[in-house]
């Protein structure tokens, strides 16, 4: 965001008032980027965290909350309790971006597997932002009033994460106060400096499993004698295509996706056994629901179709919920995202298939939730491409060349952070801004 075309505000003023050490934000961005760790593997991106959160010599830290989460607390008197997420893991893709920092780290998966690691959908920039985020908040504690928690949350890619600190006493064996209003922000490949949201469903649920095909396994030279688990599997996935095409309204948001498939090790064996994994996206309860049935109702009679005497087996490896953002607090943080950033704001973008869920930090409590997203994607190169009509060309999240413009994209995370933190404490304070 460029601050000097701005009409100046009481919040550019504060945050002019408040200055951090950027340079130093920046290094440590370029280390978590180039130091990535798995899901429910982050304890050397945990350990960096509360090291950085114990130099502000102010939050009072509390680590190893449902495996690897870290959270700081910091009591600023009387008001609205408000939590601030990031994420913290990285991804199974080995990494071309090219950059100077650059991952080459591998690693054991949680099924023992060596893996390429990278950052590769920005939670190395929501970590950083949020630190950043909450030093400039330390600097500013005169102007507001209430409670700051700040969470940095493993296990996000996995759909576990929220969940695991919730269910390993987050709110109460850690005592972590409940929070008033919970927010939270993801980089997006949209132009830098842009901020957008909308109220209700920003991003769609998520639903994946992995199903095993039982056939006949053989000698490649005589398949008359076997049933063949490939051959089964490749009928499976071309059928789930139908589902999405034939069976849900248009109108519906909802994808089918068969990420893998695996059957067999070599050419002139036909094996036992097919796996396949698949993965759903969608936003309305009654679509879901179709969409699982109908994915066990394909399955059960391709196998069937086949001569398996085997039924397949279905095993559910994730669920993220849909994100909703709470009318009421969207109301207020149009109005304070609008203000402040004015047109590189949108109040209304499409909701996403996208999933999170950082939902579950605030709905296990019955409190309210907002979420927005924030571009990464340097300026030129976005107009570029949006002159051209090929945005679709630029690398998106969970890619392996993705990689945000640092600037001014991370000026941008931690200022929409704050603004909206600043914008949900005690409003008789908000007088001051």
């Amino acid at each position: 965001m460029n601050l000097k075309g701005r009409v100046t505000s009481s919040l550019v003023d504060l945050f002019l008032a408040a200055p951090i050490d950027i340079e130093k934000y920046e290094t440590l961005y370029k280390h978590f980027h180039e130091h990535p760790e798995l899901s429910n593997l982050e304890a050397n991106t945990a350990k960096t965290i509360a090291v950085q959160l114990s130099s502000l010599q102010a939050f009072n830290i509390t680590a190893n909350i449902g495996g690897h989460g870290v959270v700081g607390v910091l009591k600023n008197g009387p008001g609205k309790t408000i939590l601030l997420r990031a994420d913290m893991d990285a991804l199974p893709i080995l990494e071309t971006t090219g950059l100077p920092y650059s991952s080459i780290v591998t690693m054991l998966d949680a099924e023992g597997v060596m893996r390429p690691v990278m950052h590769a959908c920005g939670h190395d920039m929501h970590m950083t932002c949020l630190l950043a985020a909450a030093e400039t908040l330390l600097k500013l504690k005169q102007m507001w009033s209430g409670t700051l928690i700040v969470l940095f949350q493993p296990a996000e890619e996995r759909g576990t994460g929220a969940k695991a600190m919730i269910d390993d006493g987050l709110y109460n064996k850690h005592k972590i106060p409940v929070p008033d209003f919970v927010l939270g922000q993801h980089v997006m490949a949209m132009r830098a400096g842009s901020v957008g949201s909308k109220l209700g469903t920003i991003m769609a649920g998520a639903d994946s499993m992995k199903i095993t095909l039982f056939g006949v396994g053989g000698h490649g030279s005589q398949p008359h004698r076997t049933i063949d688990p490939a051959v089964m599997a490749a009928h499976v996935v071309v059928r789930l295509q139908t589902l999405i095409s034939r069976e849900i309204n248009p109108s519906d948001i909802s994808v089918l996706t068969v990420g893998s498939l695996q059957a067999g090790q070599t050419e002139n064996i036909i094996a036992d056994s097919a796996e396949i994994g698949v993965d759903i996206r969608s936003v309305r309860p009654g679509t879901r629901e179709k969409l699982l049935a109908s994915i066990r109702r394909i399955i059960k009679a391709e196998c069937e179709a086949s001569g398996s005497t085997v039924a397949p087996v279905f095993k559910m490896t994730r669920h993220l919920p849909t994100t909703v953002n709470d009318e009421a607090m969207m109301r207020t943080l149009v109005k304070s995202f609008s203000e402040y950033f004015e047109n590189d704001f949108d109040a209304n973008i499409p909701t996403t298939t996208i999933s999170e869920d950082f939902s579950v930090l605030a709905t296990s409590q019955g409190r309210p939730c907002a979420f927005w997203h924030w571009g990464g994607i340097e300026e030129g190169l976005w107009d570029q491409r949006l002159k051209e009509g090929r945005t679709d060309d630029i690398p998106a999240n969970h890619t392996a060349r993705f990689a945000p413009v640092i600037q001014p994209t991370m000026q941008t995370g931690i200022h929409a952070l704050c603004v909206a933190a600043l914008a949900f404490f005690d409003d008789k304070l908000q007088h001051k801004l």
